[in-house]
């Protein structure tokens, strides 16, 4: 049963964080970041997701390979600074949104980027049909899970309970969190020739 409550303790924690956050996680979250990067072919039309954008560290990565790059978190004190790195790019928007209901059609997106997020949600699974929903057929989608939180099968779990393909998957040492890149597929119905 998921803990509704932890939504708002953790928006507050990130809140009350966000002007250390970058110097605290930025070496961690540059590491998953390239970690996923490399498995990732990224295109100038691609409409991208960054899903528990935070500071928006993902931004400087992509900010050329996107047609539009979305950062959406729910920490307002997060999303000012990520604001702040948006301002520099035109193609680079942010909002403030729940993982869990993001406010957008189906099929969207062409990327989504999870880094660090589903640790913080209540049920990991919603946050991942909500990301599929959102995905657009083949997309690919980058997700993290921190290995404090999650053993290699409970994250593979999930990322196969949520109907994505799971094309890689690190389990780097040097890193604290599993990295996965994985695919949506719309399963194909049988021809019926009637």
């Amino acid at each position: 049963m998921a803990d509704w409550s932890k939504k708002p303790k953790v928006m507050q924690h990130y809140d009350n964080i966000a002007t250390i956050y970058d110097t605290q996680y930025a070496e961690e979250q540059e590491a998953k970041i390239k970690a996923v990067l490399d498995e990732i072919n990224l295109q100038p039309e691609n409409i991208i997701l960054d899903m528990g954008c935070g500071t928006g560290i993902l931004f400087k990565h992509i900010k050329n390979s996107a047609k539009l790059l979305i950062g959406l978190d729910t920490s307002l004190g997060l999303l000012k600074r990520a604001k702040t790195q948006a301002k520099q790019y035109r193609n680079i928007a942010v909002i403030r949104a729940e993982a869990d209901h993001p406010p957008f059609k189906n099929k969207t997106f062409h990327i989504i980027f999870a880094i660090t997020l589903l640790q913080n949600m209540p049920n990991p699974a919603t946050t991942l049909r909500e990301i599929k929903r959102i995905s657009k057929d083949n997309a690919t989608i980058a997700v993290t899970a921190l290995k404090k939180k999650f053993t290699k099968k409970t994250f593979t779990q999930l990322l196969e309970n949520a109907e994505l393909t799971i094309y890689t998957l690190k389990t780097d040492n040097k890193l604290k969190d599993y990295t996965a890149t994985c695919k949506t597929t719309t399963p194909k119905l049988p021809h019926n020739p009637c």
